[in-house]
């Protein structure tokens, strides 16, 4: 019986590693070649209809390249943004859903959680919040706990002052939001993206042109 029961954790232990192996596979070089010009086109674009068929393209990507934590990082990031082109709160919802359903299966590549995907996470939740500000308060708190996990972690990642700064940006100023409230969040995040790189797809650089144009919006002021 002991050596049944060996042998299975044996098995067991041997499978979680082998996964692990396969999750973690290299990226092949025409996935890194092909990524990053789809998404910065995708991060550039205000047409609604192209920006919907480059976020199809990088959904299109995540099937091809299903063991790549990447492609579903991203398309998770493409489906939360185009959750709000939609004027319909369930269709919002629902694009959302496969949002989270792309950020799960990240993480179950990567195997754990980084600054990047909790800030991802807090995206996701961001937009569940704006669909009913009211009646959302569990995805609140999802926010502020993700955005506490990624600083934790990685308190230079610009993309928390960014998320943290619209944030404030969207709330009434009798709430504690407004321009002059978002205005510190944003210049730190201004700062803080003039010391990263684009280079690399696999480093996410998001963020940088909408934190640039909500900055000169507050020091316009009210």
């Amino acid at each position: 019986m002991k050596k049944a029961l060996h042998f299975s954790t044996a098995l067991a232990l041997l499978a979680a590693i082998t996964t692990g192996i396969h999750a973690q596979q290299p990226a092949p070089p025409e996935l890194r070649q092909a990524l990053q010009p789809i998404f910065d086109q995708f991060d550039t674009c205000t047409n609604t209809r192209q920006k919907q068929a480059l976020g199809a393209r990088i959904s299109g990507m995540a099937v091809r390249y299903d063991n790549q934590w990447a492609v579903h990082y991203y398309n998770a990031y493409c489906k939360a943004i185009l959750s709000s082109y939609e004027r319909e709160d369930d269709r919002r919802d629902a694009i959302l859903d496969e949002a989270d359903k792309e950020y799960d299966r990240c993480i179950s590549l990567l195997g754990h959680e980084t600054d990047e995907t909790h800030v991802l996470a807090a995206l996701i939740a961001n937009w569940r919040i704006a669909i009913s500000p009211m009646s959302r308060m569990d995805y609140i708190k999802a926010f502020r706990e993700h955005m506490r996990a990624a600083q934790a972690i990685n308190a230079a990642n610009p993309r928390i002052y960014y998320l943290q700064g619209m944030a404030k940006y969207s709330m009434p100023k009798f709430a504690g939001g407004g321009k002059d409230a978002a205005l510190p969040l944003l210049s730190k995040a201004d700062s803080l993206f003039r010391q990263e790189t684009v280079a690399d797809i696999f480093k996410p650089y998001w963020g940088k042109i909408a934190t640039g144009h909500y900055l000169a919006e507050c020091r316009k002021g009210d």
